[in-house]
């Protein structure tokens, strides 16, 4: 009986330290593979938005930020596709429903100086979030590859911060207010 109460207490701890093992490290962390969802949500988006602005925006900083977020997040995006392969997960092609209605839909309707605004405004935030996202993954993430990924491409994306700052700091010029 003592042999048995013994089997039950070591198959217990056993399992309770296989489920551990399985839980993102760091509260309120992602898994990896919805970071690479997240990534590639994100890569899309910008590049998406980028290409709009190259229509819609009425200052030609707007425009020449929108180009940098199209090559960097495209190529980004290709990157994370290789990484995704490597270490055995998914990676999205397509901006899914619920992003589309949130971050792209509202752009549709804007031109000119109301688009530069909420644009910057946009980029700005997504940003800051998304550095907060890839500093979280760069420590906690499980795979090596997607740890180092976050980490190496947290630089860029401060840098997309920084620049969108600026573009909030910009007033329109009065052949930019149509």
């Amino acid at each position: 009986m003592k042999h048995l109460f013994s089997a039950a207490c070591f198959v217990a701890l056993a399992s309770t330290l296989a489920l551990a093992q399985t839980k993102p490290a760091a509260k309120g962390a992602m898994t990896d593979q919805q970071f690479i969802d997240t990534a590639a949500q994100t890569d899309m988006i910008e590049a998406n938005l980028g290409q709009m602005a190259q229509e819609s925006a009425a200052s030609d900083q707007v425009k020449q930020y929108a180009q940098m977020l199209v090559a960097d997040h495209t190529a980004d995006y290709q990157q994370l596709k290789a990484l995704a392969q490597q270490a055995n997960l998914n990676v999205p092609n397509a901006i899914d429903g619920q992003n589309y209605k949130a971050m792209i839909a509202p752009f549709q309707k804007l031109k000119g100086a109301a688009f530069d605004k909420k644009y910057a405004q946009e980029m700005v935030a997504g940003h800051t979030k998304a550095i907060a996202a890839y500093r979280k993954e760069a420590d906690s993430a499980e795979n090596l590859m997607v740890k180092s990924y976050a980490a190496s491409t947290e630089p860029v994306l401060e840098k997309h911060l920084s620049d969108a700052k600026s573009l909030t700091m910009m007033k329109p010029a009065a052949s930019e207010m149509k």
